[in-house]
């Protein structure tokens, strides 16, 4: 694993450097327990550092041809290709993704790196008309400036590439901070990959460092004009607080709780098969999983019994074995929370009809059903391999059911009627949804976000644009103006 070792610093200003802090962060193989990497935590002083060399660098970079600009993630994504099966491996070692999900994730990675080419000329000007004679309005879509960054564990090396790309596509510079249980696949290695594409030194910055060592000095920070922060919507909460007190536009993408419904018209084999990659994918480490597996009443018992035969064929183990569905969470804390969930649920009355176990950061699936409407589960976002079945009966009381949460990010309808399907889905109240479909989809232009606890703003495509450029108003007064005094 001698990469992980190469990897494992601070990048600052083009400088591969330990951080100064007075403590490690132990990168952990989450299947193995094998220790991957220590780095030496940053300081405030250093995100003061690398905010300021972002600062440096964007003046420049905000000049130089977006022609040219484009030209850095051209080459990156010809250095992803070339790696790809190393950084897969990198994936399924850091994080414990399956080769499935490591496929996944840098699938998707190459595509939003080919649009980031595309957004480099994506910002327009206007020109305006005025009431005022011979007056001349323009407006200018400019860079930000600096952008900072907060990515999540789940998939690291996509979260981080999919706002940092654009980001510096559009003329700014960014810090990025990925989580301290990846902070190679999250932080590291999209630097290294950068900077081998040719991206002049102090425009990306990495700082891997944890809230106990710098509080909010990232939020806090007086250069960064935008936070673009993935995770839980506690944290969220948190950031959009400290961000609103210091005039900071925050975009946020969080947690979900997203219900997949089943109608009575529905093709059951293909529901059962969409609901258990939407629930399972990654271990249930996905904000777009499906959390509530709803269906109707008359399709229960065949939906069910199918459904949890589907359940049962999934292998559980090691991630690099090609043949492994569910790795393990990403740490103990997780698995154990996951575990003690189910226990809980159970204990509070519902029936699992199959109740998984827990070997190490291993958990295998359960399948909870007979839950009261109250019951607390229903109502939280599970982040591991946990489906909950619940029966409705007819469509008001499906909608009702998929919006009793505070949350709203994704979702799915399955019916034999598309149009019947899209009727209900505008419906729920959810930032995303799918008809026939899986609840877990990303594309490079579609506008990805949450309504309600799951975010605010939107990600890709002209949502990049707006979340990373600002606007500007210039007037010129063709003649003489007339002044009242």
């Amino acid at each position: 694993m001698s990469h992980f070792t190469d990897l494992a610093h601070q990048y600052i200003d083009g400088e591969w450097k330990p951080g100064s802090g007075s403590w490690d962060i132990i990168d952990f193989n989450p299947y193995t327990g094998e220790k991957l990497a220590s780095i030496t935590v940053a300081t405030v002083a250093e995100v003061d550092r690398a905010y300021r060399a972002a600062e440096r660098a964007q003046t420049a970079w905000a000049e130089t041809n977006p022609y040219t600009r484009r030209l850095v993630f051209e080459r990156a994504l010809r250095i992803i290709e070339d790696r790809e099966e190393e950084i897969s491996e990198t994936i399924v070692a850091e994080l414990g993704g399956t080769r499935l999900k490591a496929a996944f994730e840098l699938h998707l990675a190459k595509e939003f790196l080919r649009e980031a080419v595309q957004l480099a000329l994506r910002p327009e000007g206007r020109i305006l008309p005025s009431p005022v004679d011979g007056k001349e309005n323009r407006v200018y879509r400019v860079p930000v400036g600096v952008v900072g960054v907060i990515s999540p564990f789940n998939f690291p090396f996509l979260l981080s590439l999919k706002s940092v790309a654009p980001a510096l596509a559009l003329g700014n510079a960014v810090v990025l901070k990925p989580h301290q249980n990846t902070p190679i696949c999250g932080g590291t290695l999209v630097a290294k990959v950068l900077e081998e594409a040719g991206l002049p030194a102090g425009l990306l910055n990495v700082v891997v460092t944890d809230i106990a060592e710098i509080g909010d000095a990232l939020l806090t920070h007086p250069v960064p004009k935008v936070i673009s922060f993935t995770g839980s919507d506690k944290v969220g909460r948190h950031v959009a607080t400290v961000c609103a007190q210091h005039f900071k536009q925050a975009v946020l993408e969080l947690g979900g709780n997203s219900a997949l419904i089943v109608l009575d018209d529905a093709d059951v084999d293909y529901a059962v098969d969409a609901a258990v990659f939407s629930r399972f994918v990654h271990q249930g480490q996905v904000c777009m999983a499906a959390n509530r597996i709803l269906v109707d009443r008359s399709l229960e018992a065949e939906f069910t019994e199918k459904f949890v035969a589907k359940v049962k064929t999934l292998r559980v183990g090691d991630p690099a074995d090609p043949a492994t569905h569910i790795g393990p969470l990403i740490n103990s804390q997780q698995a154990e929370s996951v575990s003690s969930l189910v226990d809980q649920t159970v204990a509070a009355g519902a029936t699992a009809l199959l109740h998984g176990t827990v070997d190490g950061n291993l958990v295998s699936p359960s399948v909870l059903t007979g839950l009261t409407a109250d019951s607390p589960v229903l109502s939280q976002e599970i982040f591991g391999p946990v489906a909950l079945i619940v029966p409705f009966d007819g469509e008001e009381e499906a909608v009702r059911i998929a919006n009793d949460t505070p949350y709203g990010l994704s979702g799915a309808v399955h019916t034999g009627d598309v149009e019947r399907g899209v009727r209900l889905a505008k419906r729920v109240r959810t930032g995303m949804i799918h008809i026939n479909d899986g609840t877990v989809h990303d594309e490079p232009i579609v506008p990805f976000g949450g309504e309600k606890q799951s975010g605010v703003g939107r990600l890709n495509g002209d949502s990049m644009v707006d979340s990373f450029t600002t606007q500007k108003w210039i007037s010129i007064q063709h003649g003489r103006s007339r002044f009242p005094f």
